[in-house]
Parts: C-alpha cells; sequence; structure tokens
C-alpha cells in the first residue's frame, strides 16, 4: 500500500469472498486492523468482490452467449484428470459442445440450485490444448450451499478469483495491479475475460513484488 502514497495515488482495500465457506468477518476486521497497525490508510469504502456478485453473473451469461462458456458436468476429479499436465495436452470435456440455449438454461438452473454441489460448473471454452494450464477451459463458476457474510442466501453459485477479480479491477477503474510472479500466468486469463466481455477497462499495469 505504500507505492500509491509515493507517486500520489491512490489504492483501494478490496477482499475476495467468493468462497462463502471460508469467509468470516472477524478476518475482516483483523485485516483492516492489521493494515491501520502498518501505518496505512485505503481509499473510500472497503471493497468487496460481492460487491459485484450480479455484475458477474451478467457477464458469465455474455461470455455463454457468445459460445465462449459452458455447464460441465464433469466431476471435480474428472475434470483434473481431463486437464492434462505440464507435459501432455488437455482433452474436452464431453459437455464442451453443448448449445448456447442449452448451457444457457443449464447455467439458469445451477443459479435456481438444481444441481447438487461438485455436480456441475460453468467453465471457459478457450484451450484444452494451451501451454498454460490455466488457460484449459478453466472453472468461472462453480454450486456452494452455504451462507455468504455479505449477500446471505441469495446466492449457491460462486463465481472464481480469475473470473473475478480482473472484472473486479475494471468495475473499480484500477490501473495498477501489484502481484508475485507465481501469478504471471493467471495474467492471461486476466486478459482474456476483459477482452471477451463488453466492460470499460484500462490496461493494468502488472508487476512483480519484492
Amino acid at each position: 500500500m505504500a507505492s500509491p502514497q509515493d507517486y500520489q495515488g491512490q489504492c483501494n482495500l478490496r477482499f475476495d469472498d467468493t468462497n462463502p465457506v471460508k469467509e468470516d468477518m472477524e478476518f475482516v476486521e483483523s485485516i483492516k486492523r492489521d493494515v491501520q497497525w502498518l501505518g496505512f490508510e485505503w481509499s473510500g469504502e472497503v471493497c468487496y468482490s460481492s460487491n459485484y456478485f450480479d455484475q458477474l453473473y451478467n457477464y458469465a451469461i455474455e461470455l455463454i452467449s457468445k459460445g465462449l462458456a459452458y455447464v460441465d458436468e464433469l466431476s471435480p476429479d474428472e475434470i483434473r484428470e481431463y486437464r492434462g499436465t505440464l507435459k501432455e495436452p488437455g482433452k474436452n470435456s464431453p459437455y464442451r459442445d453443448r448449445s448456447v440455449e442449452e448451457n444457457l438454461a443449464l447455467f439458469e438452473k445451477m443459479r435456481n440450485g438444481e444441481f447438487a454441489e461438485g455436480t456441475a460448473c460453468l467453465r471457459a471454452k478457450i484451450d484444452m490444448a494451451s501451454n498454460f494450464i490455466v488457460m484449459r477451459d478453466p472453472v468461472l463458476y462453480r454450486i456452494k450451499f452455504a451462507e455468504h457474510h455479505q449477500t446471505g442466501n441469495k446466492w449457491c453459485i460462486y463465481p472464481m478469483y480469475d473470473f473475478t477479480h480482473c472484472i473486479s479491477d475494471a468495475l473499480e477503474g484500477i490501473t495498477h495491479s501489484l502481484c508475485t510472479l507465481e501469478f504471471q500466468d493467471n495474467r492471461r486469463l486476466y486478459d482474456w475475460v476483459l477482452d471477451n466481455i463488453t466492460i470499460r477497462f484500462i490496461r493494468v499495469s502488472m508487476n512483480s513484488r519484492a
């Protein structure tokens, strides 16, 4: 949080709360106290990824409508198996070529709680033979029947971090994202999502963190 101060910029404090099972307001308050104890202040109100759940859902529908996302009914173990390895390409899910209409209907069923946890997910339709595993049809949404500390029981499907992060940055007008080097491959997915939805965004400068 020191970098914005050095360059007369602003820094948002945003909590990634896309997994309701692992979130608690106790953690939020503890982190806020720690940031202030270190002598830093964030700009404006505290942000939460959950602030954007409605927009994220609509962007997922846009990807489906463009033929760029599909509902997959492989099990989590099967998805891992189909993904391949660093040395071997993945293989397409048997559900990959569903029609746009079918995927829209199935995603709505996911939203309405008509699938059990682990029985369906929404995946991006990219390239199962990509050299970058993160680009092998990553999961965008999964099902979790759990109460969320911000949204209660409104949702039973939750977006994945990589789908949420880039859209949240765009919605907040973020210009610089400082990440450690293990996230450099994820930048490819970050760009892919923003390039394929209708959203105004600034090309983010993403640098390694010391």
